[in-house]
């Protein structure tokens, strides 16, 4: 166990050293020299390592923003963090979780070997959340240890293959092309908005192609248009809480000493939103640039056809706009639906109260955004993100309805997928021991037939949603757009003086 245990929590569960494992395999596969084996798979850890340390720079700018929020608010409840249920189940299901995380990797693998799904997850930490789900799910029923780990593994693997299958249509809309998927267990929120943005995006132009004045083409710059929103937010609710709880509240939550150190320090932290967002985009360009070429070899010699799935925030620099409407939108159905539970379904249907999280709104917001933006445009973006909110509320309350004795801590599950999927196999197990597990064997079988003809029928035959009827433009396309805008309008000013 103890080397089990360090596979699991300081390898496999680290995005950073996966990933550079994965690049030297594909390396090698490639035949390349010793050198660019190292050099290659270190870069692509690096380039993970620089995405987590955005990450973490916009994690500790959004943390003092909820806590105002909800102090301004004077709103209770739970508020959904992976990090913080899975901490709490690790002291009594630590075994079990390392080796299904172990057993679904290679279940994963196994799948993608050997049938039409060729995605290989990568995100190592949201494997190990989702092992920890499944562990604690499958020990409310009366199965041993040895069958949690195998049921569990192969549920896992499962997964694992089937998220990336149903979103790769519309990840190919963001990417423009299959060398990528998204491997995060948020995606039923990203296909919904996908999905979403077909129906409602009809001429609805990107939002990246937004027209500004000449005064306000600074916001032009994504990086300067994240932060000074992010600001503006501070800004608001500082004043707010300031308002409503005195000084020393409020200067608690920021950890400020005056009333000008704590408008400051709110300035600070949305300019500090800015910069995490800008190292997130940097760390995304570095790990393509290592592991887009490694999976050749990985395809020739391991899995033939192998797509990396990973993070979302990989597809942050095709949208940066549509990542931060996307967070607003998804924040603003987060609201809503906690209104929702608050007056109706609560007290109707005994459902926890589900605190809207500004890192799960922000992630897991911001990609959806960028989903409903690449088939639906502004409005795909808004209305997307905004269901995604709305979906990751609710499936959080209902998920803690089969957590068992996790269900009574002050927490749970985040994201999309371990709500829909925990709720279906939670609800499975009850049928018993035996009745449980061949409905679980049922609901794999059925799973992965329905994503093999899925794959087959619309992602092999480039199926594209939306394509029809979007108006619609990457990232660069806007770039270059705005660029040629500025220097007509530099020449028209000229032309006039």
């Amino acid at each position: 166990m103890p080397v089990v245990n360090f596979l699991v929590n300081e390898v496999l569960s680290v995005p950073a050293y996966l990933v550079g494992i994965i690049v030297a395999i594909g390396l090698i596969a490639l035949n390349k020299s010793v050198g660019q084996v190292v050099g290659g798979a270190l870069k692509a850890t690096l380039g993970f390592m620089i995405l987590g340390a955005g990450a973490g720079v916009v994690v500790g700018a959004l943390e003092p923003l909820g806590g105002l929020i909800l102090a301004s608010t004077g709103a209770q409840g739970v508020v959904p963090t992976n990090e913080a249920i899975v901490s709490i189940a690790a002291a009594e299901f630590g075994a079990q979780v390392a080796w299904t995380m172990i057993g679904g990797f290679a279940v994963s693998l196994v799948i993608a070997r050997f049938t039409p799904l060729k995605y290989v997850f990568l995100t190592g930490h949201h494997i190990f959340f989702m092992a920890t789900m499944l562990t604690v799910v499958l020990s409310v029923a009366d199965l041993s240890d040895t069958m949690i780990v195998l049921v569990g593994s192969l549920l896992l693997g499962t997964i694992m293959q089937i998220m990336p299958t149903f979103a790769q249509p519309f990840t190919r809309r963001v990417t423009g092309n299959n060398t990528l998927a998204i491997g995060h267990f948020g995606t039923l929120g990203y296909i919904a908005a996908g999905a979403i943005g077909t129906v409602v995006g009809k001429k609805s132009r990107s939002t990246e192609d937004i027209n500004v004045p000449e005064g306000l083409r600074f916001l032009r710059d994504s990086m300067v248009a994240t932060a000074l929103s992010m600001v503006l937010f501070y800004i608001v609710f500082a004043t707010w809480a300031w308002a409503k709880l005195g000084d020393t509240a409020a200067f608690e939550i920021l950890g400020a000493s005056d009333g000008g150190n704590f408008v400051m320090k709110g300035v600070a932290l949305g300019l500090q939103f800015g910069i995490g967002v800008a190292i997130i985009l940097y760390g995304v360009r570095i790990i393509l640039s290592e592991l887009v070429p490694a999976f050749e070899g990985i395809s020739r010699r391991v899995v033939p056809g192998a797509v990396p799935a990973l993070d979302c925030p990989i597809v942050f620099p095709f949208a940066p706009n549509a990542v931060l409407i996307g967070f607003i939108a998804s924040f603003a159905g987060g609201l809503l639906s906690f209104g929702l539970l608050a007056w109706i379904f609560g007290p109707v249907f005994g459902l926890a109260l589900i605190l809207p999280g500004m890192v799960p709104h922000f992630f897991t917001g911001g990609t959806a955004g960028v989903f409903g933006n690449a088939t639906g445009g502004r409005r795909g973006a808004i209305i997307g993100a905004f269901t995604n909110g709305v979906l990751i509320t609710f499936l959080a309350a209902l998920l803690l309805k089969v957590l068992g004795s996790l269900g009574f801590a002050n927490t749970t599950f985040g994201d999309a997928d371990f709500g829909w999927f925990g709720i279906v196999v939670g609800n499975v197990v009850k049928l018993g021991a035996v009745g449980g597990l061949v409905g679980l064997v049922v609901l794999v079988v059925v799973l992965l037939f329905g994503a093999s003809r899925y794959q087959q029928k619309l992602v092999d035959t480039n199926w594209a949603p939306g394509l029809a009827h979007t108006e619609w433009v990457t990232a660069e396309e806007a770039k270059e757009k705005a660029a040629a805008a500025d220097e007509a309008a530099e020449k028209k000013a000229a032309a006039g003086q």
